[in-house]
């Protein structure tokens, strides 16, 4: 006697006859992207833990020169500072309309918190110039060459996050909110929101301390 096999029955929620690897290419492609700048984040963490350090060291060597309280202009830090923090509100509002499919009004808000982020650069480097020509370079003394250090890596992060803005509102007009363009998107925000959180580091650390003790 003989008994008739049939070959088992699917599992839910897996396709027991698909044999194409292409099928999961993109799930598996869009788990590796995240990942990878996650891991990319925590290198960049470790970075500026290591710059907080040094400063932390050497915050306080003037070499006879000037300390904080004489170089810091803390309602311009201020006014860079609410423009840092309300480009990463206005990112927000780009992601929940991104979310909702309004391609218009995402790009509305990202143009505003490209805005954000050039003014933030603006004070930043008109401080810069200002420290310079009061002879408060970053050879001037230990204290100087930590914080222009620290600060000027921080600019250089929010400089490369603008120009990935600019190329990604481009590559949005040209192809609108495709899968890439929309993981596109949510790895800029948390680069931005990354920054932000930086620089209340830096703020508080750096600005706030200097001038008050």
């Amino acid at each position: 006697m003989t008994t008739a096999t049939h070959p088992p029955e699917p599992s839910e929620g897996f396709d027991f006859y698909d044999t194409d690897p292409a099928s999961h290419a993109d799930g598996h492609h869009e788990t590796g992207t995240m990942l990878g700048f996650w891991i990319y984040l925590m290198s960049d963490s470790l970075i500026f833990g290591i710059l907080f350090a040094i400063y932390a060291v050497l915050g306080t060597n003037y070499a006879a020169g000037p300390a904080p309280s004489d170089l810091f202009e803390i309602e311009k830090i201020l006014l860079a500072t609410f423009f840092l923090l309300f480009s990463s509100i206005t990112y927000g509002f780009a992601v929940i309309n991104m979310q909702q499919g309004k391609q218009r009004v995402m790009t509305i808000w990202l143009l505003v918190t490209g805005a954000f982020g050039i003014g933030f650069l603006t004070m930043e480097v008109l401080e810069f110039h200002h420290l310079w020509h009061l002879g408060a370079g970053p050879g001037a003394s230990a204290f100087l060459s930590s914080f222009w250090f620290l600060v000027g890596t921080h600019g250089l992060h929010v400089l490369s996050g603008t120009i990935w803005l600019t190329v990604l509102l481009v590559q949005v007009q040209k192809h609108g909110l495709n899968h890439d363009n929309k993981r596109r998107i949510l790895c800029l925000s948390l680069f931005w929101h990354f920054l932000d959180l930086i620089w209340i580091g830096v703020f508080s650390f750096v600005y706030l301390t200097g001038v008050l003790l």
